[in-house]
């Protein structure tokens, strides 16, 4: 009864444990409640728009354009892309597609999810979708997962005919995360996020310190957004709390295992002559 109330009390107060760690594996990024959602888009990787992730970009444009964001992704997240174009009232069969690169502009594959769509002639709009991989805290140089950093957004119109070039068309683009937990957690971590222009900005600080340098060339980081809780914010997962959960129970079990199988005690020695 004894090992039963200890087992019982360890369990109940690992469980209060474990609550504030699953409520804490929400996505870090989330909508700003004073900023705005962005009604321009890019035409490059470098005058690529910078979105939050839980807010919804829009933009003007004509077919044949290329469209670009940009938006943060720390490790544990699994980043879903959706985008919707509005096509003009008028137009000949089209095809479109969404395509997501990372920091150091390598394309990254979705798990699933429209990421080519064609809309037929008369189609009033189509909705796109890219789900990709789950970030991964580190990787080997070799692979190509998806790791802590600026991705890329890029929305554009596949083999248009000359009657459509030049058309009016409307964007809409989200990207939501779902964070995976410890699931997801990986022994290791990047020195630095894959944001373009943070190798300069942090060589910059270092001269800073040394008095070798100044503030002016910190504006070479070209992507300057970030999850609301800073790069790397999901070191604590529930993976932490079930390891420890482990721990326990096996020594509890080594426990009360040697308490079953011991056997009766040593008999009392009597004394001679007693």
């Amino acid at each position: 009864m004894r090992i039963t109330r200890v087992l019982s009390t360890t369990l109940l107060a690992f469980g209060l444990a474990a609550a504030p760690a699953a409520a804490d594996s929400t996505p870090s990024a989330s909508p700003s409640e004073d900023g705005s959602a962005p009604t321009t888009a890019g035409t490059s990787f470098r005058t690529a728009t910078e979105v939050d992730q839980g807010r919804t970009a829009t933009a003007s444009g004509s077919a044949g354009d290329y469209l670009y964001w940009s938006f943060p992704a720390d490790a544990g997240q699994r980043p879903t892309v959706t985008a919707k174009v509005k096509l003009p009232e008028e137009h000949a069969g089209q095809t479109w597609q969404v395509d997501v690169y990372d920091g150091l502009r390598r394309r990254q594959a979705c798990q699933y999810g429209a990421q080519t769509r064609t809309a037929a002639s008369g189609t009033a709009s189509l909705e796109l979708a890219c789900v990709l991989r789950t970030v991964r805290a580190w990787s080997e140089p070799w692979a190509d997962d998806p790791l802590p950093g600026t991705y890329y957004v890029r929305l554009t119109a596949l083999g248009l005919k000359t009657a459509d070039l030049g058309l009016p068309v409307g964007a809409e683009l989200r990207v939501d995360s779902k964070d995976m937990g410890g699931a997801a957690a990986v022994d290791g971590s990047l020195a630095e996020p894959l944001v373009p222009g943070i190798a300069v900005k942090s060589s910059a600080e270092d001269e800073g310190e040394d008095g070798d340098g100044d503030d002016s060339s910190a504006s070479a980081v070209l992507s300057s957004i970030e999850p609301d809780d800073g790069w790397s914010s999901g070191w604590w997962t529930d993976r932490w709390v079930w390891t420890g959960i482990g721990g326990v129970l096996a020594a509890l079990a080594g426990i009360g295992g040697y308490a079953l199988t011991r056997g009766p005690g040593r008999p009392r020695q009597v004394p001679p002559g007693a």
